[in-house]
């Protein structure tokens, strides 16, 4: 049985990882005209057995890719794998037509798969959520040039270089700085160091007597506020809101719709300008 043809568990990498890459190394790379002809097969077709092919013959530009992410200190065959999801992400959303060749338009979901598993994986507390902070955690990592903190120059030059300010730089080389710290001390820390755990001097303020009179007051008044801001409402639409968020059997779009004669999404209309004045009226 030719590599091509050999069964998919087979050239998963876990296990021997020197091996997965010696298998994946000698599945032939395919030319343009095959590329392309398996391509139209899967796309018009949806040939199974040719998206099988063209990830196949792509496997090893994984790895490639894969390797180049070694520093981050997870397991490369994570990052294989990782990388070939984003491969079959890519060749599902290939489009012949479009005159590129496969490795070209599979590069940009192979390192978003990577890139995700890092960010999700790297720490137990995420560094990075918003889209901006993400490309700045690569961008700075490989930006750095010394395990020092960057000067007020170089952090400005990095600034530039990323479109962000100089405040922005700074908090994430402050995230890559740190370290995951246990909530508790751990079982094995003994008296002298297990006071530093954040557990024995956070203050809890939870049964804050006067946090909690603040808290009881402000429900109250939101209470009232709402239910002024209710009163204000024509019924059609006060019950369309009780029903859709203040019943404890809230009702869907189709329940109201038959209920008024009208149809689902007038019901959503309606619910929507409502909700908008009374959010108005709530912060007026």
């Amino acid at each position: 049985m030719g590599t091509s043809l050999r069964p998919v568990e087979m050239l998963a990498p876990v296990g021997n990882l020197e091996g997965y890459v010696h298998a994946v190394n000698s599945i032939p790379v395919l030319s343009a005209e095959e590329e392309r002809e398996l391509a139209e097969r899967f796309h018009q077709n949806e040939d199974l057995y040719a998206a099988r092919q063209l990830v196949m013959a792509h496997l090893r530009f994984v790895v490639h890719i894969a390797k180049s992410y070694s520093g981050y200190g997870l397991s490369q065959a994570d990052l294989v794998q990782e990388g070939n999801i984003g491969l079959m992400k890519a060749v599902k959303r290939f489009n012949p037509e479009f005159g590129v060749r496969l490795v070209s338009f599979a590069v940009h979901w192979i390192k978003a798969e990577i890139h995700e598993f890092i960010l999700r994986n790297w720490r137990i507390v995420k560094v990075a959520t918003t889209k901006a902070q993400r490309k700045l955690f690569f961008n700075l990592r490989s930006a750095k040039k010394r395990l020092a903190w960057l000067t007020n120059d170089e952090a400005k030059a990095v600034a530039e270089d990323l479109g962000v300010d100089t405040h922005v730089v700074r908090e994430m080389e402050s995230r890559l700085a740190g370290q995951d710290t246990s909530f508790d001390a751990g079982a094995d820390e003994d008296d002298e160091t297990a006071f530093k755990a954040p557990a024995n001097y956070l203050e809890d303020r939870r049964y804050d007597p006067a946090m909690m009179l603040e808290n009881e007051n402000w429900e109250e008044d939101s209470n009232s506020r709402l239910h002024d801001a209710l009163t204000q409402l024509d019924e059609r639409s006060k019950d369309i809101i009780q029903k859709r968020w203040l019943a404890e059997n809230k009702a869907t779009l189709h329940e109201l719709a038959d209920e008024y004669g009208v149809s689902a999404e007038r019901i959503r209309q309606l619910e929507k300008n409502a909700m908008k004045k009374v959010k108005l009226m709530l912060e007026a």
